[in-house]
């Protein structure tokens, strides 16, 4: 395989990368929050030259990493009315 092409066929192998501020409205939070993430390195990105991208694959498997169960109050003896009754 050549050059030439690698560039006469579209890969279907790249990923489909997104910016801070697509991430960051799909998300619900501020860009600032998503800068903060990257510098804390808590989220995954892709360095393009001096851009941040992010896999939306990735990114959709990080969000469901992180994702926190529904608490069964009922099944560890918590009163499901919030009274304490």
């Amino acid at each position: 395989m050549t050059a030439r092409d690698l560039h006469a066929r579209p890969s279907t192998d790249l990923p489909t990368l997104v910016d801070i501020d697509t991430v960051a409205g799909h998300l619900g939070v501020s860009v600032r929050h998503i800068r903060r993430l990257i510098d804390e390195r808590r989220i995954p990105f892709v360095k393009v030259g001096r851009h941040v991208r992010f896999d939306v694959d990735v990114i959709a498997g990080w969000v469901d990493a992180h994702r926190t169960d529904v608490l069964d109050r009922g099944a560890i003896g918590l009163s499901v009315r919030g009274d304490g009754r």
